[in-house]
Order: structure tokens, then C-alpha cells, then sequence
């Protein structure tokens, strides 16, 4: 199969032509094995290669709708019988796990071909995937800049044509972030509309969520279709669905209202490439019949980082601490980078009671944001305030969190909302900077309403299509 032609197919293109005979699956991981060998010098998102259990997956993959499909998992609760997840850090230990996720069993039922695992930062902490022991992900569009976190090395690795789609979870916009930076398309599902099984019931009280970032709605909707679902012991489960989301793609949306926003929760201007971007999606959407008024929920200034911070500190020294219980020994000098440690300290002088207090103002956002929504199909909003932003700008070898993270508070203002809230939320593909990088809109929508999502998702990538427009590696 000539490059040009892999490229061309998303995944579930590639899987009929699986299931027609036209190629094998194994002609298919060797195609994406030799992409990984071309590109991942130059954009370091794959670091641990898993050809030999690539190769024999692809023997017999499972009979599912990505049959014989490459894939990437992410090194953060991407769990494989037999290898390990280190989560970036020279602390946690390399040893292999010893049993697969549940997300990992339905990926592999699903069809998909494993081949790697992509780069992440330290713990997962950033919107943007540099660390120490992996060293930064570099963006296919320009790699000088950042492919967001955490999910950054899934994001080059489908932007750069690596494999048509990637797994990505989100505590914070990890899934959203990455498909902004990279010119993807990356659905953040309703909170428990996945299952983080065995290991965890939830992580942070419900801000996790996991899915992919690929190149297509369409392969959005139905890799969701295969891993949705809630496994015995989780402690709560999102609504019902009424019909396959694959199906929901096939459907128009109707008349929606729409509200969009153009400034941050804080009132701190946008990048103008994105207050654009949003211009011009709002206007895409009143051509196609919707009603679009220019609204946003009632947020305080200092909303969600007054919350989300606290939160992540809290949950970063819960894993450092049950990782010391487990090899036996605290962290020695050097295991953990200065940020990472100095969010640890703050982590643990928060305190019980301080951990529940931060729950039930996160619940009380998620109660205002839902009131706001009851008046609105969707909300538009950049899912970033500023296109990719180079790397190096947040630095991990700052001790101070309040010092290091500064760059990144007025550069991630919306996403982590929908942690919070639970609601489900998407970013599209739709606009571009002056300096030729990628632009993210994003639209959140009701809790447990993808079915909305995927409907105007896929009308927009028929509206404003963005599958010719890839980065120069592509040719």
C-alpha cells in the first residue's frame, strides 16, 4: 500500500478494506511500523514499541469494527497484560502490569492492532507533553511547538499519519487540547460513559474520561460505540443511549440554539486566530439554520482553577504515595521532576476536609453550567485560547506550581469546565492560525447528549471540511 493511499483512509476505511480482502492486517502494521521508524525520530510520540505484539494481534484480530486497524496506547491508564505504564515518571516502576484494562479488552475487541504506547507528561499534569524521562512530543504542524497534553504523543502520531486514530483520556481537556494542537477531532464522552476497570472506580471524583483522537467524526462515534459501557463495580453510570453514535453521524441535527464565547471565564481577551475561529464557526452555524446567540454560564473570574488545582495536587500525591506503598520507599532525589514534586507538597497539606469542600464547589459549577445549558443545545467556544504554544513556555523544572502553570492558566480556560461538570464535549478541526497551525473550536453539550455532538460534528466536517488540510510530512 503506496503512503499515500494509507493516509487517505481513517480507521474505519481501513477496516473494510480489511474486510474485503483488498489488504491484511498485517500488511497494515507493517505499513504503520514503518511510519512510526520514518517520523517518530523527529516528533518522539511513541516510546515503547510494541511491534512483536503488533504483529501477532494482527494475525488474528478480533472480528470488530476496526478490524486489523493500528493503534496507539497512551502511557497513562492505558494497561496491557505483560507491559508497563509509567505515566513519564523515572518514580513509577517499570514493571509490566499484570492484566489488562477494561478499556484495553474492549480496544482489542474492537479489531485494533496494538504497536506502541505514545509520550506523556509527568503524571499526566500538563497541557503540553514535555518530561524528562521522554522528552517533548513535537507537533507534525511545527515542531517547535507543543501537541498538548497530556494526550500529546497520541495527538503527533494521528496528525503526523502514524495510525488513523489513538488513545487519549482527559482529567482536564487531555483529549481536547491535543486535538486542538494537532488538527484532530477529539470527543471528551460524558462522565462514566467509560469505564476506568479494574484499578479505578473513578479518578478525581469523575474528572477522567476516556476515548481516542482521530482524523474523523465518524471514527469518533464508533470507536465510542465500542468502548462505552459501564463494567461491575463502577460506582455510577452515565445515561442510556438511544441509538448507536456511528448512527447519530448519519442523522442532521435540526434547528439547534447555539450560545458561543469569545472571551475566557476571567474576561482576559482570546488569541484574535481564535476569536476568528469562533467568528466564523458562529456564522457557519446561523448559514446552516441554527440560532446562534452569543451567551456563557455563570462563571466566577477565578473559575475552574480555583477548584481544578487543588484537586490535581490532591490526586497527584494520592498516586505518588500509593506508588511508594507499593515498591516499598519514597521517592529519592531527582525521581520526580521539581514541578511534580513541588504539586506534591501542596497536594499533601490539603486535607480531608478541604478535598470534600472542593468536591461540592465543583458540584455547585456543574449545577450552574447545567442551568445555563437547559437554555442551549451547545456552547461554543475556542478549545484553546491561543494556537499551540512553543514548547518549553511551561517549564518542569519550576518548583513553584502557581509559577509554572502561570503561562497555562489564561491558555486553558475552558476545557477543564467540562471535567468538572461531566458534560460531554468535542473539538473540531475548524480553523487555523496566521502562522499556518491548528485551531480547535470546541462545543460542549447537555450531560449524557454525544448524540448532539456527533449530529452537528458531522455536519460541520461537511460544512467546513478539513481533511485535505494536514501537515508537509503527509506528502
Amino acid at each position: 500500500m503506496a503512503f499515500s493511499e494509507y493516509v487517505s483512509y481513517d480507521g474505519l476505511g481501513l477496516a473494510e478494506l480489511v474486510k474485503k480482502g483488498e489488504v491484511s492486517s498485517g500488511e497494515l502494521a507493517e505499513e504503520a511500523i514503518s511510519r512510526i521508524e520514518k517520523h517518530n525520530p523527529a516528533i518522539n510520540a511513541v516510546i515503547l514499541k510494541l511491534y512483536d505484539l503488533g504483529r501477532e494481534m494482527a494475525k488474528a484480530p478480533e472480528d470488530g469494527p476496526f478490524k486489523g486497524v493500528p493503534f496507539l496506547l497512551k502511557d497513562a491508564f492505558g494497561d496491557i497484560a505483560g507491559y508497563p505504564t509509567r505515566l513519564a515518571s523515572r518514580f513509577k516502576s517499570d514493571a509490566p502490569v499484570k492484566e489488562d484494562s477494561a478499556l484495553a479488552k474492549r480496544f482489542r475487541a474492537s479489531g485494533l492492532t496494538f504497536l506502541g504506547k505514545t509520550n506523556v507528561p509527568e503524571f499526566t499534569l500538563l497541557p503540553t507533553t514535555e518530561s524528562a524521562l521522554y522528552g517533548p512530543a513535537r507537533n507534525p504542524w511545527n515542531v517547535e511547538h507543543s501537541t498538548g497534553g497530556s494526550s500529546g504523543g497520541a495527538g503527533a502520531a494521528v496528525a503526523a499519519g502514524i495510525v488513523p486514530l489513538a488513545h487519549a483520556n482527559d482529567s482536564g481537556g487531555s483529549i481536547r487540547i491535543p486535538a486542538s494542537s494537532c488538527g484532530l477531532v477529539g470527543l471528551k464522552p460524558t462522565r462514566a460513559r467509560t469505564s476506568l476497570g479494574p484499578d479505578y472506580g473513578d479518578v478525581l471524583n469523575g474528572l477522567c474520561h476516556e476515548h481516542v483522537v482521530t482524523r474523523t467524526v465518524r471514527d469518533s462515534a464508533a470507536m465510542l460505540d465500542c468502548i462505552h459501557g459501564n463494567e461491575p463495580g463502577d460506582p455510577y453510570v452515565a445515561p442510556p443511549v438511544e441509538r448507536p453514535f456511528l448512527d447519530e453521524t448519519k442523522r442532521k441535527p435540526g434547528k439547534l440554539r447555539i450560545a458561543f464565547s469569545k472571551t475566557n471565564p476571567a474576561g482576559t481577551p482570546l488569541h484574535a486566530d481564535c476569536v476568528k475561529g469562533v467568528e466564523a464557526t458562529a456564522k457557519m452555524l446561523a448559514d446552516l439554520g441554527h440560532e446562534v446567540v452569543e451567551a456563557a454560564p455563570p462563571l466566577n473570574a477565578d473559575e475552574p482553577g480555583n477548584i481544578f488545582l487543588p484537586m490535581w495536587a490532591a490526586w497527584l500525591a494520592s498516586e505518588i504515595e500509593g506508588e511508594a506503598a507499593r515498591i516499598g520507599r519514597a521517592p529519592q532525589q531527582g525521581e520526580l521532576e521539581p514541578l511534580t514534586l513541588g504539586l506534591y507538597e501542596v497536594g499533601k497539606q490539603v486535607s480531608s476536609a478541604q478535598y470534600l469542600m472542593l468536591v461540592k464547589e465543583a458540584q455547585g459549577l456543574a449545577r450552574r453550567v447545567a442551568g445555563f445549558m437547559q437554555n442551549y443545545d451547545a456552547w461554543l467556544t475556542p478549545t484553546l485560547a491561543a494556537p499551540p504554544i512553543p514548547l518549553g513556555l511551561i517549564n518542569v523544572n519550576e518548583p513553584d506550581p502557581l509559577v509554572a502553570f502561570a503561562p497555562a492558566v489564561d491558555y486553558v480556560p475552558f476545557t477543564p469546565i467540562q471535567n468538572l461538570t461531566g458534560q460531554p464535549a468535542i473539538s473540531l478541526p475548524l480553523a487555523m492560525s496566521a502562522e499556518g497551525l491548528p485551531i480547535g473550536m470546541m462545543f460542549s453539550a447537555r450531560f449524557g447528549d454525544e448524540a448532539t455532538l456527533f449530529r452537528l460534528a458531522a455536519q460541520l466536517e461537511e460544512a467546513m471540511p478539513w481533511k485535505d488540510r494536514h501537515p508537509q510530512v503527509w506528502n
